[in-house]
């Protein structure tokens, strides 16, 4: 949205509460900036959009029908407009303020941290703390991928993306209805209906290459009745394999990478040389490239081509 387009919509929300008798349209016109310099056509499908934007977020227009005028008459009464007072129990203040710490590096932060702005003018005490740092959770999205899929979720919207199976090097489209994005393990997975394979698919968020495109309008996924989301994206509880990555490492880096290390040896050229005991590639490509440029995964292959995935994917 323009600032002019906010100042106007702004300004009319203004001008309507603070009347105390309706206004007709050409008393706005002539009141609020933005309006006065409009055709009587351009003015009226102006304001026209703008009642029906400021309706659609929850802020209610009046109209008020004098016998004695021949035109209609606008205003916001206050009381429908103020919200009522917001009383919540320490433990869902708790709650509410442990959910944004939880979101604090993921894409959603600002969202969170505006939702507790908000709480707090109106005098709520969300308790931020979570428990004086007792307790600190943090959601780890750094897939590239997420904020699409977060927005087509919510949306209800089909995606399409370029997806690479799992032990296989093949980049195939799928175009997807997507029901929901779920988290497991320290992994993101999308779960929904798979329009190429005809059937329910999860897809790892990670092993999606490229930018993830929305298909056709909103509002067109239907997600079953008792979908189990979680159900979709569950593999074996038997422990994966541990495996050795060696990873050379900026000399005076990287200190918490060098205290999990099994073993650090001193390299030529400003560089060290450490190896880090993994399970999932994916994973590990995650916090490599996190450390941007002072790592670099030497081995195994498969770990090395999962880092230069993540960041091609970052850099689209």
């Amino acid at each position: 949205m323009s600032r002019r387009k906010t100042e106007r919509l702004l300004n009319l929300v203004i001008c309507l509460l603070a009347t105390r008798r309706p206004l007709s349209a050409e008393q706005i016109r002539h009141a609020v900036p933005g309006y006065d310099r409009d055709g009587d056509e351009a003015f009226q499908r102006m304001f026209e959009r703008d009642k029906n934007e400021l309706r659609e977020i929850g802020i209610p227009i009046d109209v008020v029908r004098d016998p004695w005028e021949d035109e209609p008459g606008y205003r916001i009464e206050r009381q429908n407009y103020e919200l009522p007072e917001i009383t919540l129990e320490p433990d869902e203040a708790a709650v509410l303020g442990l959910a944004a710490q939880v979101w604090q590096r993921a894409s959603l932060a600002e969202a969170a941290s505006g939702a507790l702005l908000k709480l707090r003018a109106g005098g709520v005490d969300t308790d931020e703390s979570g428990g004086g740092g007792a307790l600190e959770l943090r959601v780890d999205t750094r897939d590239p991928a997420f904020p699409a899929l977060w927005d087509a979720v919510r949306d209800r919207r089909v995606v399409r993306f370029d997806y690479r199976a799992s032990g296989s090097e093949n980049v195939r489209t799928r175009t997807v209805e997507p029901w929901g994005v779920v988290s497991r393990r320290g992994r993101w997975y999308l779960a929904g209906f798979d329009r190429d394979r005809d059937a329910p698919r999860a897809f790892r968020l990670s092993r999606i290459s490229g930018q993830v495109g929305a298909v056709g309008r909103s509002g067109v996924v239907e997600v079953p009745a008792g979908v189990d989301l979680r159900a979709m994206v569950g593999f074996p509880d038997e422990p994966a394999d541990e495996r050795v990555a060696v990873v050379r490492v900026r000399q005076g880096a990287c200190e918490g990478l060098r205290g999990l290390a099994r073993s650090v040896h001193v390299g030529e050229g400003g560089w060290d040389e450490a190896e880090l005991v993994f399970t999932d590639p994916e994973r590990l490509a995650g916090w490599m490239a996190s450390l941007g440029a002072d790592v670099e995964v030497v081995e195994p292959p498969d770990a090395r081509e999962a880092v230069i995935r993540r960041l091609k994917g970052a850099l689209a």
